[in-house]
């Protein structure tokens, strides 16, 4: 299965990283910086649907997305696009992702910044805030319900934001008791990487609506983004279909329904 695999090369360059920066170290990093303020949960609430557009120049299901990969510009990009967060690959093998992107687009834009990785040791949360990140991606299909609350309570303490992501009933029940306020559900089957938009709005009755709720994946069209509307979906997380369009701005006004304004 590709997300064990994922996860499996993930602990072994955090254990690689370790040795250079200790955990104790990168703990102390983190905490000395200025605590953040939630930035980018606050910023997924609002009267009509929030985009996260993502940065992200590979994948295992599409390998090379982006041959050219400018990636502050394609940051910049979304910013003045309206945005109202930016997601950024750091896995390096599989996503040809680098923890550096987070760093040098955070320095670029104002936008909020989910660090976008396989969390699978506290350490990367403390690190994601070294980077600059204001959130992170906590997966349930890698943590259990215990991990996932301990790891929230990390990202309180730092003021990061947790975006919990589910896939099943199952999956939604561990983030919701977890204590969750950002849960994210992925159109994708990691096990197979086959993608059924209708997943997240087969499971949005299953979150209160105090709690915000992304849709991932899949979506590529304001027909989709309508739908998703719909059914009450708080922000989507959007990769592919923004990374392959030449214009971005016209791609997020055409998928918001604006493309005639």
């Amino acid at each position: 299965m590709i997300l064990d695999t994922l996860a499996s090369v993930t602990r072994e360059r955090i254990e690689r990283q370790k040795k250079i920066i200790s955990p104790a170290e990168i703990k102390t990093a983190a905490l000395s910086r200025p605590k953040r303020n939630f930035e980018f949960e606050k910023a997924l609430r609002g009267d009509d649907i929030r985009f996260i557009c993502e940065v992200k120049k590979a994948s295992p299901s599409k390998g090379i997305i982006a041959e050219e990969f400018p990636y502050v510009e394609i940051a910049k990009e979304y910013e003045k696009a309206g945005a109202a967060a930016v997601s950024v690959l750091t896995e390096p093998e599989y996503f040809k992702g680098e923890d550096s992107y987070v760093t040098d687009i955070s320095r670029n834009i104002s936008l909020p910044i989910i660090r976008k990785d396989f969390t699978v040791d506290e350490y990367m949360i403390y690190q994601a805030a070294t980077l600059g990140a204001s959130a992170v991606l906590l997966i349930c299909s890698l943590l259990d319900t215990y991990t996932i609350r301990k790891y929230i309570d990390i990202c309180d303490s730092l003021g990061l934001s947790a975006l919990v992501e589910a896939h099943d009933e199952i999956e939604v029940k561990s983030a919701l008791e977890a204590g969750a306020r950002l849960i994210g559900v992925n159109n994708r089957n990691l096990k197979n990487f086959t993608v059924d938009i209708n997943n997240c709005i087969r499971l949005r009755s299953l979150v209160p609506d105090d709690i915000t709720f992304v849709a991932e994946s899949g979506i590529k069209s304001a027909e989709d983004i309508e739908n998703l509307r719909r059914a009450g979906v708080n922000a989507v997380l959007i990769g592919e279909t923004l990374m392959r369009a030449k214009n971005k701005r016209l791609m997020l006004d055409e998928l918001r329904g604006k493309s005639n304004d």
